[in-house]
């Protein structure tokens, strides 16, 4: 069977690898992917969001199955031109993408269908959301509507703060098109929750929870990134909080999206928030989440492929999925000055012996050796029988590995443990 994975991250290196283990895939491709992601499959230097050349690729190998993992290429409709070709393929379509790919839907949505989240308004005029900052309590969350490489949300402490955060995104237009317009909303208080889910539009299936931390500096300080670590399972998604998530969010959300004529099949990621009053939902995801797949999928027992075509198929209520009771951490190698600017190609040490699992994420292949050439380079990850033991295994692992200007937080997990203790 010949399979193509669209990306080229951590994300898509811990997709490769997972798919990998299928005997019957006879060929993997990786479009465009990186430097070590060529270790697991054979990498094609074609761009995710160049859609024509993704297609005339597929047709010419004659892929049996595409993945496509990132935010651009869905809401650009990759899937439903490569399912027009006739390749089946995992990731939701144009339609259903948009729960991401535009933020004042996905609020609309979920006022209109009951379900939990932060008040808001929505404002496509720049005067008119600078004139309602001026009666909003504060701290609030200013968000460009659109796709923004997971960096459109700014949380403003004051007033002038939310002022030139909207200036930013309608004048400035530093998020481009994405900030045409912006969701102002209520800050929310509470342990954050991630959680990935599989669902074919009837059926849905979560995933391990996790707990991401956004912010480059220990103590969760400094700028809002990717993601610079992420462990599993979150101490705080308890049976009963993951109960009330199925009854109160997961599935009205699919149910509200067939409803919408939009049914959604791939990989739902929902980003949530226990406050006081409950869980709410911060934000929809129509794709993978990076770096929690880093964590997710390793503890995945069943066959990833099988899984991913039973959704395709719309047959997932008859595809049992088992995850293991194990803990896995994942501590991101970044380059120091990342989200802003940082040095690039920088050769990477890694020994052959190191007891992680390693997604590659910002390196490429240079002179038969790995490189930096992003933010967020490395993706360490281990899995223990407790969080405890997972994250003494990545930190000794990371430890290990060397390159000029190397940065990682330090407290990944911290959060995590002190929760498991109360």
């Amino acid at each position: 069977m010949k399979v193509m994975v669209i990306g080229g991250g951590g994300r898509e290196h811990a997709i490769v690898k997972k798919l990998k283990e299928n005997e019957t895939v006879t060929e993997l491709y990786c479009l465009p992917g990186n430097g070590g992601i060529a270790g697991d499959a054979t990498c094609v230097p074609i761009g995710a969001t160049d859609l024509e050349g993704i297609l005339s690729f597929a047709k010419e190998r004659q892929i049996d199955y595409a993945v496509v993992t990132p935010d651009d290429p869905l809401a650009l409709g990759a899937v439903d031109r490569l399912e027009a070709a006739g390749i089946p393929c995992f990731g939701p379509n144009q339609k259903a993408a948009i729960i991401e790919s535009s933020k004042v839907f996905a609020k609309d949505l979920m006022k209109r269908y009951g379900i939990p989240t932060a008040r808001y308004e929505s404002f496509d005029d720049m005067e008119k959301a600078l004139a309602y900052l001026q009666s909003a309590p504060m701290p609030t969350v200013v968000k460009a509507d659109g796709l923004a490489l997971g960096k459109g949300v700014i949380i403003a402490e004051t007033l002038p703060e939310a002022e030139a955060a909207v200036r930013s995104m309608m004048a400035d237009h530093r998020f481009g098109k994405s900030g045409d317009r912006v969701v102002i909303e209520e800050f929310l208080e509470g342990p954050e929750i991630s959680v990935l889910s599989f669902t074919d539009g009837r059926t849905l299936v979560p995933m391990v929870s996790s707990m991401d931390h956004k912010r480059a500096g220990e103590g969760d300080t400094g700028l809002n990134t990717g993601g610079m670590g992420t462990i599993a399972p979150n101490p705080c998604y308890t049976p009963a909080v993951a109960r009330r998530c199925m009854e109160e969010i997961f599935l009205p959300t699919i149910r509200a999206m067939s409803a919408e004529g939009r049914p959604f099949k791939g990989c739902l990621y929902f980003g949530l928030m226990l406050t006081k009053d409950g869980p709410k939902v911060i934000e929809y995801n129509c794709r993978f989440g990076d770096p929690e797949t880093q964590v997710v999928l390793p503890l995945l027992k069943t066959d990833l492929l099988t899984v991913m075509r039973a959704v395709t198929d719309e047959r997932l209520a008859d595809c049992p999925v088992e995850f293991s009771t194990d803990a896995a951490a994942c501590v991101i190698m970044a380059s120091k000055g990342y989200p802003g600017s940082y040095e690039k190609g920088c050769p990477i040490t890694i020994p052959a012996d190191l007891d992680a699992e390693l997604f590659v994420a910002g390196a490429k292949e240079q002179n038969g050796h790995l490189v930096t050439s992003g933010g967020r380079v490395l993706g360490v990850t281990a899995t223990a029988a407790t969080l405890p033991e997972a994250l003494e295994r990545a930190y000794a692992a990371v430890k290990q590995i060397h390159f000029d200007n190397a940065y990682y937080r330090r407290d990944i997990g911290k959060r995590a443990l002190a929760a498991k203790e109360g």
